[in-house]
């Protein structure tokens, strides 16, 4: 399941407080894919066009809660994935009008409103759910790996005003604007706010996850490199040491070089420090680095 629409499951799934909560997650769904049909006479329409069935049940929900008549439409994309899509319709009945200019979707004149009242979201558990209605309305989450969110309003001035709520930037792209946010804490912050816990608790494991494992494999190369290196250092001493023995040099240098180079021949895969706990008495790898760096240089002289 995309994870846009695990985001939009839980939201939708979380019950308004009061019918101030309502009334603020109605707006905020009606700024992001709500849009005003004006029919002539005077008569005027409000259709939300939904990408889920829990957003368009959610929102024929909160709709009957306020005694707003609506209809719940489907059909199917034409362009990308062919999804269905879901449009709740609202007939312009007194009782609708009331409700859409109460929650501010519709201001002065029945004209769409840009952004709502101060009245809508002025306690935090309104703008909570401003924020959470926007989500379920345009929302679109893009992730784990990248993350990347963004909420699609009708107008500037409406992801300006999601901005305000939420550590979100904003981008117009001409014929809508959108409101965004990268990276793993900025959208958690986000999500949490709109009360959106267990997708961010399940970020968070991935993120924890992808660091270990991320770790790991670097730890796993590095160890990869480093046995790489040392095997190719031994084999390069084992010849010096062949060399100088073949030669008789081996048995007229230091009894210290000797002893190295007898234990490389002895033990071809050991490491310095191996090699050098077995000298006697035991050196250490630094030692056993300078011993073995003198018999390749004498082996280079000797050919």
């Amino acid at each position: 399941m995309p994870i846009s629409d695990d985001l939009r499951n839980e939201l939708a799934a979380i019950v308004p407080a009061s019918e101030c909560d309502r009334l603020a997650e109605l707006s905020g769904i009606a700024h992001s894919a709500g849009s005003v049909h004006f029919l002539g006479r005077g008569e005027l329409a409000v259709h939300f066009d939904l990408a889920g069935n829990a957003v368009a049940r959610r929102v024929f929900g909160l709709l009957r809660a306020l005694r707003v008549e609506a209809e719940i439409r489907t059909y199917r994309r034409r362009a990308f994935d062919r999804a269905t899509r879901y449009q709740v319709h609202v007939p312009g009945t007194d009782r609708a009008l009331e409700a859409l200019s109460e929650a501010g979707v519709l201001g002065p004149g029945r004209r769409p409103a840009e952004r709502p009242p101060k009245r809508v979201v002025g306690r935090a558990c309104c703008r909570a759910a401003y924020l959470r209605g926007a989500l379920l309305g345009g929302g679109s989450l893009s992730g784990p790996r990248a993350l990347h969110l963004e909420i699609r309003t009708a107008s500037v001035e409406g992801a300006e005003f999601l901005a305000s709520l939420a550590p979100l930037d904003v981008l117009d792209r001409g014929r809508h604007a959108i409101a965004y946010a990268k990276g793993g804490e900025t959208i958690a912050d986000v999500l949490a706010e709109a009360g959106a816990s267990d997708l961010v608790l399940a970020l968070d494991e991935h993120a924890v996850i992808a660091a270990t494992r991320s770790r790991a494999n670097r730890l796993a190369n590095a160890d990869h490199a480093n046995l790489v290196r040392a095997t190719r250092a031994a084999h390069v001493q084992l010849v010096a040491v062949r060399r100088l023995a073949e030669a008789g040099e081996l048995a007229r240098l230091d009894p210290a070089l000797q002893e190295i180079g007898a234990l490389r021949l002895e033990h071809p895969s050991l490491s310095l420090r191996e090699l050098a706990l077995k000298c006697r008495p035991p050196a250490t790898k630094a030692s056993a680095h300078r011993r073995l760096r003198k018999l390749q240089e004498l082996a280079e002289a000797v050919s």
